[in-house]
């Protein structure tokens, strides 16, 4: 059993279209410090996800990147907050095997397989800015009576209204 006050240790190995993942944990067993599994993950990268390379190098590289464009400026900021809490550390396949080993024979990205990340169903609505400053009911009412017909205005409109209400 995980020991949750304990540090945990993720060993990962992508390769092209496969991903081997394995999460362990160093526990006092018969007073000695063991590392031992905990969970094994492995399935297909889907084709958007192989467009990305997340080795340890150019996640080493990003986080250390003084001056990124805005794409990897993105990126920076979503791992900042884990920045000092996850050391990586570059190990050869052949050390860690286990990762290796489920990454050679991952299981197909299904609804069968605990690691099953779904496609998107529905795509988001891309939205660039928008700049409100008065948030009161009127002002949705006339975006929604304006824009009827546009079927992703519509959307829009939709989900304005669900979020006044729930904070009203």
């Amino acid at each position: 059993m995980p020991e949750f006050k304990l540090t945990f240790k993720l060993h990962i190995d992508e390769s092209g279209d496969e991903l081997g993942t394995s999460l362990h944990q160093v526990q006092i067993i018969n007073d000695k410090p063991v590392e031992g599994p905990i969970c094994f993950i492995s399935r297909q990268i889907k084709p958007a996800e192989a467009r990305y390379v997340a080795n340890c190098t150019s996640v080493k590289s990003l986080l250390n990147m003084k001056t990124p464009n805005r794409h990897m400026l993105r990126w920076q900021i979503a791992i900042q907050e884990y920045r000092g809490y996850m050391p990586i550390v570059h190990k050869d396949g052949n050390i860690h095997k286990i990762s290796d080993g489920l990454r050679r024979w991952p299981l197909p990205n299904n609804i069968y397989n605990p690691a099953y990340v779904p496609e998107e169903a529905s795509p988001q609505i891309p939205i660039r800015g928008i700049s409100v400053t008065d948030l009161n009911t009127t002002f949705f009412e006339e975006v929604r009576n304006s824009y009827t017909q546009d079927k992703n205005c519509s959307i829009l409109c939709e989900l304005l209204t669900k979020n006044v209400k729930t904070t009203l």
